[in-house]
């Protein structure tokens, strides 16, 4: 009988479902590569890369420029005095003039006033004018004996206040020697700028077009006494 009992409770542990050993596991499935998706983010790695490195180098890209430390009037020229060197960026699109530029600035004059602390661009000067500081033309019309044969620019002349005023008295050769005393003198020096007809000139005037370059001290005088006729010039050494 006891050997019946074994028997039967071996039968019954035999029925039970076999369990798998630790090493026999069921192998998983092979992952699927994707060599494209792969490569996409290697070249978004490199293009992020190189576009930290342009703006490093963009930021980067300086260059000496001029600025003023001091105010510049309109027709003024910059001096050593009045100007310093400062890095600016070159990527602001700017006409920056650079400081190895300087000497051919001094030979410009400014447009407008500038102020202290502006950095200079191109368009903010030009030219030079002919005229110098303190100098002014005027513009005259000479008839026959008033001007010498042969007046041309770059003269240097004097100008006379001239007229058929007496002086008082009927002594005509009295009136006419008072004609040259000094206090008839306008201008001790002026140049000749040009002389001879234009273009706009009526061609039946027989008068000789003149203008004048004189100290702006004697502009106003001179100009009146044109505006009368009453003006005669001289050609002095200097010529």
């Amino acid at each position: 009988m006891k050997i019946q009992e074994r028997t039967g409770a071996g039968a019954g542990r035999s029925a039970a479902p076999a369990q798998p050993s630790v090493g026999d596991r069921l192998p998983s499935p092979p992952r699927e590569r994707k060599p494209a998706l792969a490569a996409l983010a290697v070249l978004l790695i490199l293009v992020g890369a190189l576009g930290a490195t342009m703006l490093v180098l963009r930021a980067g890209d300086r260059v000496e420029a001029i600025q003023l430390t001091a105010d510049v009037k309109a027709g003024e020229s910059i001096s050593k005095d009045n100007i310093k060197s400062v890095m600016v960026n070159d990527d602001s699109g700017a006409n920056f003039v650079a400081w190895s530029q300087r000497e051919g600035l001094m030979k410009l004059q400014a447009k407008s006033t500038l102020y202290k602390g502006t950095v200079v661009v191109g368009e903010m000067f030009a030219d030079k004018s002919g005229m110098e500081e303190g100098k002014a033309t005027v513009g005259v019309a000479l008839k026959e004996g008033q001007y010498p044969k042969g007046l041309d620019s770059g003269d240097n002349v004097a100008v006379y206040r001239v007229g058929n005023k007496s002086t008082g008295g009927g002594d005509q050769g009295g009136s006419s020697g008072s004609a040259g005393a000094d206090s008839s003198l306008l201008v001790e020096r002026a140049v000749v700028e040009s002389a001879g007809a234009t273009s706009s000139d009526s061609i039946a005037s027989t008068n000789l077009p003149v203008t004048l370059t004189v100290d702006a001290g004697d502009a106003a005088a001179l100009a009146q006494a044109a505006s009368a006729g009453e003006v005669a010039v001289v050609l002095i050494p200097g010529n």
